[in-house]
Protein backbone atom coordinates (compact mmCIF):
# COMPACT_ATOMS: atom_id res chain seq x y z
CA UNK A 1 0.00 0.00 0.00
CA UNK A 2 1.31 3.86 -0.32
CA UNK A 3 0.18 6.52 1.76
CA UNK A 4 -2.35 8.15 -1.45
CA UNK A 5 -3.82 4.72 -2.07
CA UNK A 6 -8.07 5.18 -1.31
CA UNK A 7 -8.29 2.19 0.25
CA UNK A 8 -4.88 3.24 2.84
CA UNK A 9 -6.87 6.45 3.51
CA UNK A 10 -10.25 4.37 4.23
CA UNK A 11 -8.97 2.11 6.41
CA UNK A 12 -6.96 4.36 8.48
CA UNK A 13 -9.73 6.88 8.87
CA UNK A 14 -11.91 4.10 10.29
CA UNK A 15 -8.85 3.47 12.73
CA UNK A 16 -8.83 6.59 14.18
CA UNK A 17 -12.39 6.54 15.00
CA UNK A 18 -11.45 4.16 18.08
CA UNK A 19 -11.45 5.70 21.95
CA UNK A 20 -8.42 7.26 23.51
CA UNK A 21 -7.34 8.27 26.52
CA UNK A 22 -8.55 12.11 27.00
CA UNK A 23 -9.26 11.98 22.80
CA UNK A 24 -5.78 11.86 22.62
CA UNK A 25 -5.21 9.81 19.27
CA UNK A 26 -2.09 8.71 20.43
CA UNK A 27 -1.80 6.54 17.01
CA UNK A 28 0.38 7.10 13.30
CA UNK A 29 -0.01 4.79 10.62
CA UNK A 30 2.61 3.73 7.58
CA UNK A 31 2.14 1.75 4.88
CA UNK A 32 3.97 -1.01 4.07
CA UNK A 33 4.70 -3.40 0.89
CA UNK A 34 1.58 -5.98 2.63
CA UNK A 35 -0.58 -3.74 4.59
CA UNK A 36 -0.47 -1.12 7.69
CA UNK A 37 1.76 -0.32 10.33
CA UNK A 38 0.22 1.24 13.04
CA UNK A 39 2.97 2.80 16.03
CA UNK A 40 2.47 4.40 19.07
CA UNK A 41 3.03 8.12 18.95
CA UNK A 42 4.70 8.75 22.08
CA UNK A 43 4.34 12.62 22.00
CA UNK A 44 0.69 11.84 22.72
CA UNK A 45 1.46 9.86 25.84
CA UNK A 46 -0.16 10.88 29.02
CA UNK A 47 2.40 9.76 31.43
CA UNK A 48 0.57 11.46 34.92
CA UNK A 49 -2.71 9.02 34.28
CA UNK A 50 -1.21 6.29 32.32
CA UNK A 51 2.47 5.90 33.10
CA UNK A 52 3.19 2.39 31.93
CA UNK A 53 1.19 3.34 28.85
CA UNK A 54 -1.32 0.63 29.19
CA UNK A 55 -4.28 2.69 28.39
CA UNK A 56 -2.22 4.05 25.65
CA UNK A 57 -1.93 0.16 23.76
CA UNK A 58 -5.61 -0.46 24.46
CA UNK A 59 -6.13 2.69 22.37
CA UNK A 60 -4.00 0.85 20.00
CA UNK A 61 -6.03 -2.34 20.36
CA UNK A 62 -9.25 -0.35 19.26
CA UNK A 63 -7.97 1.42 16.43
CA UNK A 64 -6.63 -1.99 15.38
CA UNK A 65 -9.83 -3.69 15.34
CA UNK A 66 -11.87 -0.75 13.77
CA UNK A 67 -8.86 -1.36 10.83
CA UNK A 68 -9.60 -4.79 10.76
CA UNK A 69 -13.57 -4.69 11.10
CA UNK A 70 -13.42 -1.86 8.11
CA UNK A 71 -10.74 -3.76 5.92
CA UNK A 72 -14.08 -6.87 5.90
CA UNK A 73 -16.02 -3.96 3.76
CA UNK A 74 -13.05 -3.64 0.99
CA UNK A 75 -12.48 -7.53 1.08
CA UNK A 76 -9.14 -7.59 2.45
CA UNK A 77 -8.47 -10.15 5.36
CA UNK A 78 -6.08 -8.81 7.97
CA UNK A 79 -3.50 -10.71 10.46
CA UNK A 80 -1.52 -8.29 13.10
CA UNK A 81 0.94 -8.90 14.96
CA UNK A 82 2.60 -6.79 17.82
CA UNK A 83 6.12 -6.29 17.10
CA UNK A 84 8.73 -5.77 20.08
CA UNK A 85 9.06 -2.17 19.66
CA UNK A 86 5.49 -1.67 20.25
CA UNK A 87 4.40 -1.39 16.78
CA UNK A 88 1.39 -3.22 15.26
CA UNK A 89 2.33 -5.15 11.71
CA UNK A 90 -1.24 -5.77 9.91
CA UNK A 91 -0.68 -7.97 6.73
CA UNK A 92 -3.76 -7.69 4.10
CA UNK A 93 -5.02 -10.08 1.45
CA UNK A 94 -7.06 -9.35 -0.80
CA UNK A 95 -10.43 -11.65 -0.90
CA UNK A 96 -13.49 -11.42 -3.05
CA UNK A 97 -15.28 -13.75 -1.20
CA UNK A 98 -14.98 -11.73 2.23
CA UNK A 99 -18.09 -10.21 3.49
CA UNK A 100 -18.48 -6.71 4.97
CA UNK A 101 -18.36 -7.56 8.69
CA UNK A 102 -22.22 -5.67 10.06
CA UNK A 103 -20.11 -4.06 12.96
CA UNK A 104 -17.92 -1.82 10.24
CA UNK A 105 -21.02 0.04 9.72
CA UNK A 106 -21.40 1.21 13.42
CA UNK A 107 -17.91 2.44 13.72
CA UNK A 108 -18.77 6.43 12.45
CA UNK A 109 -21.43 6.42 15.01
CA UNK A 110 -19.94 4.92 17.90
CA UNK A 111 -19.65 7.84 20.78
CA UNK A 112 -18.50 8.14 24.51
CA UNK A 113 -22.12 9.48 25.74
CA UNK A 114 -20.93 11.42 29.09
CA UNK A 115 -24.47 12.52 29.44
CA UNK A 116 -26.90 11.23 32.61
CA UNK A 117 -29.08 7.81 31.48
CA UNK A 118 -32.59 7.95 32.21
CA UNK A 119 -32.42 4.65 34.49
CA UNK A 120 -33.71 1.97 32.29
CA UNK A 121 -31.92 -1.30 32.56
CA UNK A 122 -30.28 -3.42 29.72
CA UNK A 123 -32.38 -6.51 28.95
CA UNK A 124 -30.55 -9.69 29.45
CA UNK A 125 -30.14 -10.55 25.49
CA UNK A 126 -28.72 -7.37 24.99
CA UNK A 127 -26.53 -7.60 27.80
CA UNK A 128 -25.29 -11.21 26.93
CA UNK A 129 -24.49 -9.78 22.99
CA UNK A 130 -22.28 -7.48 24.57
CA UNK A 131 -20.62 -9.75 26.85
CA UNK A 132 -20.34 -12.33 24.18
CA UNK A 133 -17.29 -10.34 22.95
CA UNK A 134 -15.22 -11.58 25.94
CA UNK A 135 -12.58 -14.06 25.01
CA UNK A 136 -10.91 -16.70 27.80
CA UNK A 137 -7.95 -14.36 27.66
CA UNK A 138 -9.91 -10.97 28.10
CA UNK A 139 -13.16 -11.67 30.10
CA UNK A 140 -15.78 -9.33 30.64
CA UNK A 141 -17.34 -8.86 33.97
CA UNK A 142 -21.19 -7.19 34.46
CA UNK A 143 -22.33 -5.76 37.64
CA UNK A 144 -26.12 -4.81 38.19
CA UNK A 145 -26.92 -1.51 39.92
CA UNK A 146 -27.81 -2.36 43.01
CA UNK A 147 -25.33 -5.08 44.13
CA UNK A 148 -22.72 -5.14 46.63
CA UNK A 149 -20.24 -5.51 43.66
CA UNK A 150 -21.32 -2.30 41.68
CA UNK A 151 -21.32 -0.41 45.03
CA UNK A 152 -17.75 -1.55 45.59
CA UNK A 153 -16.91 -0.02 42.25
CA UNK A 154 -18.91 2.65 42.68
CA UNK A 155 -16.89 3.99 45.85
CA UNK A 156 -13.49 2.64 44.16
CA UNK A 157 -14.75 5.93 41.58
CA UNK A 158 -14.83 7.93 43.71
CA UNK A 159 -12.28 7.52 45.83
CA UNK A 160 -10.43 7.57 42.43
CA UNK A 161 -11.33 11.04 42.29
CA UNK A 162 -10.03 11.85 44.97
CA UNK A 163 -7.01 10.77 44.30
CA UNK A 164 -6.58 11.88 41.10
CA UNK A 165 -8.22 15.49 42.09
CA UNK A 166 -5.05 16.02 44.35
CA UNK A 167 -2.62 14.92 41.94
CA UNK A 168 -1.12 18.04 40.53
CA UNK A 169 0.28 16.17 37.61
CA UNK A 170 -2.66 14.59 36.34
CA UNK A 171 -4.50 17.82 36.63
CA UNK A 172 -1.92 19.75 35.15
CA UNK A 173 -2.04 17.00 32.29
CA UNK A 174 -5.47 16.70 31.83
CA UNK A 175 -5.77 21.16 31.59
CA UNK A 176 -3.77 20.72 28.66
CA UNK A 177 -6.50 18.48 26.49
CA UNK A 178 -9.37 20.35 27.92
CA UNK A 179 -10.86 22.11 24.48
CA UNK A 180 -12.25 25.07 25.82
CA UNK A 181 -14.47 26.22 23.39
CA UNK A 182 -15.56 25.51 19.75
CA UNK A 183 -12.86 26.97 17.73
CA UNK A 184 -10.06 25.71 20.31
CA UNK A 185 -11.51 22.33 19.08
CA UNK A 186 -12.40 22.98 15.66
CA UNK A 187 -8.33 24.51 15.40
CA UNK A 188 -6.33 20.79 17.35
CA UNK A 189 -8.83 17.96 16.10
CA UNK A 190 -8.20 16.34 19.38
CA UNK A 191 -8.60 16.77 22.90
CA UNK A 192 -12.17 16.95 25.34
CA UNK A 193 -13.81 19.23 23.21
CA UNK A 194 -16.73 21.58 25.54
CA UNK A 195 -19.63 19.86 23.18
CA UNK A 196 -18.18 16.47 24.81
CA UNK A 197 -17.99 17.49 28.33
CA UNK A 198 -21.75 19.52 27.56
CA UNK A 199 -20.26 23.00 28.09
CA UNK A 200 -21.50 26.24 26.30
CA UNK A 201 -19.54 27.55 23.68
CA UNK A 202 -17.87 30.68 25.89
CA UNK A 203 -14.58 33.04 25.53
CA UNK A 204 -11.91 30.94 25.86
CA UNK A 205 -10.40 33.28 29.35
CA UNK A 206 -14.23 32.89 30.79
CA UNK A 207 -14.25 28.93 30.17
CA UNK A 208 -10.81 28.22 31.44
CA UNK A 209 -11.94 30.01 34.73
CA UNK A 210 -14.88 28.03 34.94
CA UNK A 211 -13.24 24.82 34.25
CA UNK A 212 -10.43 25.62 37.33
CA UNK A 213 -12.84 26.09 39.87
CA UNK A 214 -15.16 22.68 38.52
CA UNK A 215 -12.04 20.77 38.63
CA UNK A 216 -11.73 19.45 41.94
CA UNK A 217 -12.96 15.75 43.66
CA UNK A 218 -15.93 16.85 45.33
CA UNK A 219 -17.65 18.14 41.78
CA UNK A 220 -16.22 15.24 40.07
CA UNK A 221 -18.18 12.52 42.69
CA UNK A 222 -21.37 14.83 41.93
CA UNK A 223 -21.39 14.06 38.83
CA UNK A 224 -20.12 10.28 38.62
CA UNK A 225 -23.07 9.36 41.45
CA UNK A 226 -25.72 10.69 38.88
CA UNK A 227 -24.47 9.00 36.32
CA UNK A 228 -23.74 5.67 38.37
CA UNK A 229 -27.38 5.70 40.21
CA UNK A 230 -29.19 6.47 36.20
CA UNK A 231 -26.67 3.21 34.55
CA UNK A 232 -27.92 0.03 34.11
CA UNK A 233 -24.87 -2.07 34.61
CA UNK A 234 -20.62 -1.20 35.13
CA UNK A 235 -18.77 -2.91 32.78
CA UNK A 236 -15.45 -4.45 33.67
CA UNK A 237 -12.91 -5.77 30.85
CA UNK A 238 -9.81 -7.90 32.85
CA UNK A 239 -6.58 -9.58 30.92
CA UNK A 240 -5.05 -12.55 32.62
CA UNK A 241 -2.08 -11.28 32.29
CA UNK A 242 -0.93 -7.46 31.96
CA UNK A 243 2.13 -6.70 28.84
CA UNK A 244 0.94 -4.39 26.04
CA UNK A 245 -0.18 -7.58 23.92
CA UNK A 246 -2.72 -8.18 26.79
CA UNK A 247 -3.81 -4.35 26.34
CA UNK A 248 -4.26 -4.98 23.00
CA UNK A 249 -6.40 -7.79 23.01
CA UNK A 250 -8.34 -6.19 25.70
CA UNK A 251 -9.08 -3.00 22.88
CA UNK A 252 -10.02 -5.42 20.82
CA UNK A 253 -12.62 -6.72 22.81
CA UNK A 254 -13.28 -3.51 24.07
CA UNK A 255 -13.95 -1.77 20.42
CA UNK A 256 -16.20 -5.16 19.32
CA UNK A 257 -18.13 -4.39 22.52
CA UNK A 258 -18.40 -0.63 22.18
CA UNK A 259 -19.76 -1.03 18.65
CA UNK A 260 -22.32 -3.88 19.34
CA UNK A 261 -23.85 -1.52 21.98
CA UNK A 262 -23.88 1.39 18.97
CA UNK A 263 -25.67 -1.56 17.82
CA UNK A 264 -28.80 -1.76 20.16
CA UNK A 265 -29.00 1.96 21.06
CA UNK A 266 -26.93 1.42 24.23
CA UNK A 267 -24.91 4.57 25.59
CA UNK A 268 -21.59 3.72 26.79
CA UNK A 269 -19.11 6.06 28.83
CA UNK A 270 -15.24 5.38 30.76
CA UNK A 271 -15.44 5.20 34.50
CA UNK A 272 -11.43 4.29 34.57
CA UNK A 273 -10.48 5.44 37.33
CA UNK A 274 -10.11 2.57 40.08
CA UNK A 275 -8.03 1.19 36.91
CA UNK A 276 -5.57 4.19 36.68
CA UNK A 277 -4.69 3.74 40.39
CA UNK A 278 -2.34 1.37 41.29
CA UNK A 279 -3.60 0.97 44.90
CA UNK A 280 -7.41 0.55 43.91
CA UNK A 281 -6.65 -1.38 41.00
CA UNK A 282 -5.06 -4.01 43.42
CA UNK A 283 -8.13 -3.81 45.44
CA UNK A 284 -10.31 -4.79 42.74
CA UNK A 285 -8.18 -8.11 41.64
CA UNK A 286 -8.12 -9.10 45.74
CA UNK A 287 -12.11 -7.72 46.17
CA UNK A 288 -14.47 -8.58 43.30
CA UNK A 289 -14.74 -12.18 41.43
CA UNK A 290 -12.42 -11.90 38.64
CA UNK A 291 -10.50 -14.65 39.15
CA UNK A 292 -7.28 -12.65 39.95
CA UNK A 293 -7.70 -11.12 36.61
CA UNK A 294 -6.17 -7.39 35.50
CA UNK A 295 -8.89 -4.83 35.37
CA UNK A 296 -8.03 -2.87 32.46
CA UNK A 297 -11.71 -0.71 31.76
CA UNK A 298 -14.45 -0.19 33.42
CA UNK A 299 -17.86 1.14 31.67
CA UNK A 300 -21.00 2.27 32.62
CA UNK A 301 -23.37 1.48 30.30
CA UNK A 302 -27.68 2.36 29.86
CA UNK A 303 -29.75 4.47 27.79
CA UNK A 304 -29.36 8.20 27.19
CA UNK A 305 -29.92 10.83 24.49
CA UNK A 306 -27.59 11.41 22.05
CA UNK A 307 -24.52 13.53 22.30
CA UNK A 308 -22.08 15.14 20.71
CA UNK A 309 -19.48 13.35 19.12
CA UNK A 310 -15.56 13.72 19.96
CA UNK A 311 -13.54 15.42 17.24
CA UNK A 312 -10.94 13.91 14.79
CA UNK A 313 -7.23 15.03 13.41
CA UNK A 314 -7.01 15.15 9.71
CA UNK A 315 -5.80 11.72 8.46
CA UNK A 316 -2.88 13.67 6.52
CA UNK A 317 -1.50 13.95 10.25
CA UNK A 318 -1.29 10.61 11.48
CA UNK A 319 -0.04 9.31 8.13
CA UNK A 320 4.17 8.17 8.42
CA UNK A 321 5.29 8.90 4.99
CA UNK A 322 5.95 5.52 3.00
Amino acid sequence: MYAHDTDFRLLVAAATRAPSGHNSQPWRFRPTAGGITILPDDSRALPAVDGGNREGFISLGCALENLCLYATTLHYAATATLDPDGSIAVQLRRDDAIRPDPLAACIPHRQTNRTTGDGRTVAADSLQTLLGEATAATPVHAFARDTAAYRLLADAVRRGNEVQMHDRAFKRELLTWIRYNRADSERTGDGLSNAVLGAPDLPRWLAKIIVRVMLNARTQNRTDAKHLAAASHLLLITSGSDDHAAHVAAGRVLQRLLLRATAAGIATAFLNQPCEVAALRAGLRENLPIDGHHPQILLRIGYARKAACSRRRPIDDVIVPD
